[in-house]
Order: structure tokens, then sequence, then C-alpha cells
């Protein structure tokens, strides 16, 4: 029997290391601590506009919209044109993808008209996104060669819907009141933009008051950790024309148009303190303004690029320019670099915005609505390399994460003290993230990570009273820094955070993680959303701004305010204004309506916008308003 004890322990061992091998093999990874990506379970952008859009949003009138009917998303809004659509679930931006064919694109996923995730989505499947026609007339013969054409794009920079999923379109036939399916395209990995060509030439669907939708069907991904249920299955849609006296071969988009948005036009930085850049400004400033452009024609076209850049705190006009005239090839993308001889300047002390225009003049038969872009560049009191929208969560997770680390560099251009760290945490079903951190600083030792230069330990990740999708969390001693610097956070459990992650802005070697002892480069494609806070002690009211001077033919008071701001206009360039805008500082239109000298703004989160005053759609006034509670 003894003899024997050796042989059943090996045995024993064998069996152990194939069990343990299996395991591994039949194991989803995430139970192994690394970094993970995952959808957002709330649209920040769209929860902060589902309100104000409810509040202000104007009766459109029910006559039948005439052919043609064209959209290819390029508003400024975060939700569809109600003039053309007649309802408003899927998102408008330019966050999703980096191939649309013109600036903007509907996006349909799993989150509804209320940022929120849809309350019917499983993992078995639910009907998720529509976009629906407002009703158009289509009286007319057969004969009339009608056509429907659109671009669609699975996944995208967001995940791709698998098999099972669907993009759908269905008619709506007026007199029997019921709506066909007439095209269904299952989810694919592939992210390239396709054309779709319909014609429509049954008498059920050539009547007054014919729609079409799009809608699509989507299904959650099975986990455990409810932190980490998210957003999936995301469809992109571009270009919808529908129109007569066309053909299959009538694929010819006549159109020139801007393809992407404009983005900071500094080197290294999204934004950054107004005295931090006044530092290096000879360094940061940008020399180029980089637009990108396409030619969707199938013949060479001429353009023009103009440029002009306004200081919206001074409310002057600060530098405009052309760049010429030049050709472009057909159905060719155009990346270009604006030579650019001017370094931003104003009379504020501590904060500035520059409102940053570029147009493409085309001929007179092209689409106007997508030649010109706009972008503010903002200088506040605080570092930023990401856009300011969260696109997925970001976080360590998985067995052996408790106590992983998540690092993030920054440098200041002079003796500096940080007095808040921002971040961005994405809401989670149920609050599933609520949970505690350690907050975290630490000095540089080479290019990683080094001494820790503060810490707090027992934070809470916070989703609620954030400004422009950021909760800050305040130092109340300040921590002085020179240089180069890094700050983040240290779990206390194997719990995924679920923070804020940009897709749309790589990290460029600026992105760390701690596992074992060691630190690593991040692999994700994309920025957690960390911003550091620096310069004075920040004021007890959360507001840490000071007031831009106003013109003197454009006032807004009070400011700070709470539920209602006063206009008083005289004498402003171009003339009394017809229409007011409130954009928040991602550039997302909140507010649109007719001029008035006293505004509703209660519905508005707490945060800083810019005011416009337009007439006849062009821009004549600017101020920054800053919306307390």
């Amino acid at each position: 029997m003894p003899d024997r004890i050796p042989a059943i322990q090996n045995k024993i061992a064998i069996r152990q290391l194939l069990i343990y091998i299996i395991f591994l093999f039949i194991c989803p990874a995430g139970i192994l601590a690394q970094e993970t990506i995952t959808g957002l379970q709330v649209n920040p952008a769209v929860k902060a506009g589902h309100e104000t859009r409810r509040q202000f949003r104007h009766a459109v009138a029910q006559t039948a919209v005439e052919l043609p009917f064209f959209d290819d998303f390029s508003g400024h809004s975060i939700f569809p044109d109600e003039n053309l659509w007649s309802d408003d679930y899927v998102f408008i931006n330019n966050n999703y993808t980096d191939q649309q064919l013109t600036t903007g694109v509907a996006t349909f996923d799993c989150i509804d008209n209320t940022g929120m995730l849809y309350e019917a989505a499983s993992i078995d499947g639910f009907e998720a996104d529509h976009l629906t026609s407002q009703p158009i007339n289509l009286t007319y013969p057969a004969s009339s060669n009608i056509w429907l054409s659109f671009y669609y794009q699975p996944g995208g920079l967001g995940d791709p819907p698998e098999m099972k999923d669907s993009l759908t379109l269905q008619f709506y036939a007026p007199a029997e009141d019921q709506w066909y399916s007439v095209w269904r395209m299952p989810g694919s990995e592939s992210s390239d933009f396709r054309r779709v060509m319909i014609r429509i030439d049954q008498a059920r669907y050539l009547q007054a008051g014919f729609r079409f939708r799009f809608t699509n069907w989507a299904s959650l991904q099975k986990l455990d950790d409810q932190a980490q249920m998210g957003n999936q299955d995301i469809w992109n849609l571009d270009y919808v024309y529908l129109n007569r006296n066309r053909s299959e071969t009538d694929t010819t988009m006549t159109d020139v148009a801007f393809r992407k948005g404009l983005r900071s036009i500094l080197k290294t930085h999204e934004s950054m303190p107004w005295q931090e850049f006044q530092q290096v400004y000879l360094q940061e400033m940008g020399s180029f303004i980089p637009i990108h452009y396409r030619n969707n024609d199938t013949i060479v076209r001429n353009v023009t690029r103009n440029f002009a850049i306004r200081d919206v705190y001074g409310n002057t006009g600060s530098y405009s320019f052309s760049a010429g005239a030049t050709n472009i090839d057909p159905l060719t993308n155009a990346d270009y670099n604006a030579n650019l001889i001017y370094t931003f300047n104003t009379n504020g002390n501590d904060s500035a915005l520059f409102h940053i225009t570029c147009i493409l003049k085309t001929d007179d038969f092209d689409p106007k609505q997508n030649d010109t872009i706009n972008y503010d560049q903002v200088f506040s009191n605080y570092f930023a390399f990401d856009d300011g929208s969260a696109e997925a969560g970001y976080g360590i997770n998985g067995s052996g994460s408790r106590n992983a680390m998540v690092a993030y560099r920054f440098r200041t251009f002079m003796e500096d003290t940080i007095r808040a760290l921002q971040i961005c945490f994405n809401d989670s079903y149920l609050n599933s993230n609520r949970r505690a951190f350690d907050l975290m600083i630490w000095s540089a030792s080479g290019d990683l990570p080094g001494d820790i230069l503060y810490s707090v330990e027992g934070e809470i990740v916070e989703e609620a009273a954030r400004i422009n999708g950021f909760y800050t969390y305040v130092l109340p001693e300040g921590v002085p820094v020179n240089g180069t610097f890094y700050i983040g956070w240290k779990q206390v459990s194997e719990a995924f955070l679920n923070a804020g992650f940009d897709l749309n802005t790589p990290h460029l070697g600026k992105q760390f993680y701690w596992l074992n002892g060691q630190w690593f480069a991040s692999q994700a494609n994309g920025s957690v959303m960390l911003r550091p806070v620096v310069g004075k002690a920040l004021k007890t009211t959360g507001i840490h701004d000071t007031d831009p001077p106003e013109g003197k033919s454009f006032k807004l008071w009070p400011n700070p305010a709470v539920s209602l701001i006063n206009l008083s206009c005289t004498s402003l360039r171009g003339g009394v204004p017809d229409q007011v805008s409130i954009i928040d500082l991602a550039g997302h239109e909140l507010l649109k309506i007719t001029y008035s000298s006293q505004v509703d703004i209660s519905r508005l989160r707490s945060g800083i916008y810019t005011v416009i005053l337009r007439r006849d759609g062009r821009p004549v006034g600017y101020l920054r308003l800053v919306k307390s509670r």
C-alpha cells in the first residue's frame, strides 16, 4: 500500500494540471486581470439634451415633405432634423465612425432617446432605435423613377453587430395603414460604408403620406458584472436621398463636403489652462488647421477653403484667411493642413474661448449644409487630451485586479498647483459601479509613474452633479507640480469602475496600468477621460472662470444664471438677431429658438455654455453663459 501512494499522488497532480489547463481554455479571458473596454449604458450627450429638446422643441407643420428628400446628418444637433424625421431615437454625431462621406452620421444602437439603455434590452434580442421619416408626398406615376438611396456601416468605431442582429428598412402604405419590410442586413464585422438603392414603384407607396423607417434589432452580451453591461451593435447611416428621375446607376453624389469635424489646433492638447498656454504658446500653438473633406462626385471639382478665428470673450474677429482654390479628384478624400500664421491672444487673464470656422466654397448646385464646420478652442483651468465625448467605458477587470492602478501622463510648463482631478465615470446599471477607489497623483520616473505625490483613500465613483460629463474631486490643500506628473486611481477591489473612454483620441503612449508590481503601457485604442485642474484654489460655488468682458452691443444678465437670462442687443454686426442658440463646450446645440429678450435655461445642466445670436442663419454675436444650480 505505501508503494502506491506516490503513484496516486502523481495521478492526482496530473489530473489537477489537466483540469487547470482545460479551465484556462474554456473560461472567458475576462477572468484574468486585464484592460477592459465596454459600451456605454448611458449616452451623456443625449441624456443632457433630452429634457432641453422636449421643452424647446417647436411644432412642425404636418404638410407632407416634397421631393427631393435629403439628409446627410451634418447639422449641429445631436438629434435628427425634425423637419425631415418624426422621431429622435438615433444619435447624430461624428464620434462613432471615421469613414463618413460627409460630416455627421446617424448612429443606431441600444440606447434610447433619453440617453438610457432600452428597458427591453436583453441578450435574446430586441427592437431598438427607429428613424422614421415625416410624411412624404409621393403622388407620382410609377414611371417617375423614384429611388431611395443611403449608405450604412456596421460597427464603425463601436461594437459591430452580430449575425443575429440586423438593420432593416420598411415602407409605409398610407391607404392600408401598414408597414412593409423591403430591406434587411444582418450584422457583420466589416466596417466599410456600403450603398443601397431601392426603387419605389408600387401603387401602395406612391401616395401622399408615404413614409420610410430604419430599425435596428440588437442583443446585449451576457455578462456577470452589471457594471460592464453597455451599448453595442452599432450601425451608422449616412447620406439618405429620395428623389424622382433617378435610375439604378444614379449613384453619383454631386457634393464636395467636409468629411470630419474640426478638432483642437493645439499641437498636443485638446484644451489646457490659459496661463499654461501663455508660457509655451510658441511651441504649443499649431502651425496649421487640419481639415478633412471629400469629393463625392465622379468628376473633378474645384473648391476654395476659407478660415476664420473669433475671440468669443473679447467679442472680436481675431483672424481670417483663405487657403485659395484647388481641384480635387473624383471620389477622393482630401486631408489638408491650412498654414496658420497666428497665435491665440486675448485680454483675458485666466480663461479664453476662440471660435474657429472653416468653410468650403463650392459650386452653386452643391449642397451647402455640409460645407461649414466649427470648433470652440477652450482655455480654462484644466489640461485635457480627450475630446469630452465618451464612446465607451474603461477599467481594469478580472481576477487579480485588486490594487490595480491606472495612470495618465500630463505636464505643466510652469510651477503650478493641482487643485482637483476631474474624472468622467459612466453611468452603470443600478449604479453597479458606485464603488470605492483611491485617488492618486504620481511623480515621473523616466517614462513611467514614480513616487506617490498624493493619494486619497475611499473616494466613491460619482455620477451625479457632473459638469460636462466630469465629476470634480477637489484636493483641499492642493498638490504643487512642475513638469511631468501622472494622475489616476487605484482599485480597492476587482470590480470594474467603468470610466469614460474616448475612442477618437489615441493616448500616444501617455496611458498606463499597474498589475502584479509592474507598470504596462495601455494597449487600449483611445484615452481614459481624466483631467487635472490647476491654478488658483477653486471657489466653493463650483464656477471657476471669470466673466469675460461683455460687448457693448450684446449684453446677457444675470451671469451666472439659474433659470432665466435676459438679452439686450443694439446695433449688432449684421443687424438685429432673429434666433438664439445655446451650445455646450462639446459643440452640441442644446437650444435653438426665435430671439427673445428673456430665455428660460432651467432645463440646462450646470456648466459653461456659449450663447450665439444669429441673423438669417449667420452668427452676429457671442457670449459665454455660466449655468449654476
